[in-house]
Order: C-alpha cells, then structure tokens, then sequence
C-alpha cells in the first residue's frame, strides 16, 4: 500500500466526497435506511476522516451521532467509500480503524454500522442480537453490526436507530 495521509475531512472536502459516495453507491444511495439516519444529525467532522493519495482524496470515512433507545454516545460509520481503482489496497480498513481510535479517545461508547461481517469483524464488528435494534427503514438485520469501545454495551441496546442532532 503507498503511503497515504489519513487527515480530519475539512469543508472544502465535500464536494469530492459526494463524488465519491454518488459513484460507489449510484443515484439510489440515499434512499437506504442509513442515509435515513444520516438526515436526521449532521456526520461529526471530529470523527469524519479522508485519506489522501498523491494530493487528491482516495477514500472518506464518517460518523454520524446516532442514540439507540435510551442509549447514546454512540455513532453510525459511514459512508465508507473508496475511489473504484483503488479499492482492495486496505485504504477504507485504515480509515475505520483510524475513526475507531479516534472515537474511543474520546469516550465514544459504541459505533454500529450496516455492513459485511467478513469485511468489518476483524476491524471490530459484531452482530448485534437479532430483533434488538433496527433501523429507520428495510435494513437486513444479518448486517447490522456494533464495535463496542465499551465492554457489554451491544448486549443493551434496543430500539430503532435515530441520529441525534447536537444540543
């Protein structure tokens, strides 16, 4: 893998994200339950990262504030997405594994994303208990996944999925 720069999105990255996410998702992308979350809450900029190839955005991870029941403190990963000729080259795994550190540092207490366990279980991913927590829409259950960056928390969650605006 060449050297990338993994940084903090900045604004001035969105347009070329949105290119991203337009190209690796087609124009149905915002009709999935996830993107339903995301339009409740803003994506959190201090948990939103882009890595940098040769100066031009390669990949883009988010996290979007999310409460699930009564619990919070948590966040859905995603979009993940990387420019088509250079997936498969561990860009995206570096970038969740960089949100995960990131989140964790600050007390974030568990991230769940809708997504293959054999591509996000060895970055931390479980399945979450079946018919526990859903999203706002069809979602597969099977792909609903938590990394728990504190112990026990995916065992109490339940409920419906909702972003959480900032106070």
């Amino acid at each position: 893998m060449p050297h990338i720069l993994i940084r903090p999105e900045a604004p001035d990255d969105d347009p070329a994200i949105s290119g991203l996410i337009a190209t690796a998702f087609g124009p149905g992308a915002y009709a999935r339950a996830a993107f339903r979350v995301r339009e409740q809450a803003p994506h959190a900029p201090e948990f939103s990262f882009v890595a940098v190839l040769e100066e031009r955005i390669a990949a883009s991870v988010r996290l979007t504030p999310i409460t699930v029941g009564g619990e919070d403190m948590g966040f859905l990963l995603g979009p993940l997405v990387v420019d088509p000729p250079l997936k498969s080259r561990g860009y995206g795994k570096a970038l969740v594994r960089h949100a995960l550190a990131a989140a964790s540092e600050r007390g974030v207490r568990f991230v769940i994303l809708v997504g293959d366990e054999p591509y996000y279980g060895p970055l931390g991913f479980v399945r979450l208990p079946p018919g526990r927590v859903a999203m706002p829409g069809p979602c597969d259950p099977r792909r609903l996944l938590v990394a728990e960056l504190e112990a026990g928390v995916g065992d109490r969650l339940a409920g419906i999925i909702a972003g959480k605006a900032a106070a």
